[in-house]
């Protein structure tokens, strides 16, 4: 579980310098890179969102 944890604190850590990089942009006026960045921090943040064991597929339904 530890691993799964530091993986999830990485992506996160991944989308804010993203964001960080992203704001920047957007103050120099380079709006196409800003977007571009914000859209690699919004992945980011989802694979840090589903870092883990995925148990959906092991409820089952009663029939």
């Amino acid at each position: 579980m530890n691993s799964s944890r530091d993986k999830s604190e990485a992506y996160t850590k991944a989308a804010g310098n993203y964001f960080d990089s992203a704001c920047a942009q957007a103050e120099a006026g380079d709006l196409q890179a800003a977007a571009t960045l914000i859209l690699k921090a919004l992945d980011q943040e989802r694979r840090a969102s589903s870092v883990g064991p995925q148990v959906l597929q092991l409820i089952k339904p009663r029939v």
